[in-house]
């Protein structure tokens, strides 16, 4: 796989912008990339150093609209932690 495919998009909320000042970045990855997937493609698209990588399934919320009702998506999140001297990913720093 591409790094391309295995980076699908960032996550933006409240929860992980805050981790973002102890270098912590989140982001949907592909469901079938393992963590060594993930600290690679990072590297490669940022040209950052990764430390580690924490994964975890998020899975699908039971959703109603009207008389219609279903699950939405289940996918596949990754908090990458840089090194102390890595530097910081420019898309998230224009963020804060």
């Amino acid at each position: 796989m591409a790094a391309q495919d295995i980076i699908i998009r960032p996550i933006i909320t409240e929860k992980s912008m805050a981790g973002i000042g102890s270098k912590k970045y989140t982001f949907e990855v592909a469901q079938a990339a393992t963590k060594i997937d993930v600290a690679k493609a990072c590297e490669e698209l940022f040209g950052v150093k990764v430390a580690k990588v924490n994964t975890l399934h998020v899975r699908g919320h039971f959703r109603r609209q009207g008389k219609s009702q279903g699950y939405t998506r289940s996918w596949k999140k990754a908090v990458v932690t840089l090194k102390p001297d890595s530097k910081s990913i420019e898309f998230f720093d224009s963020m804060m």
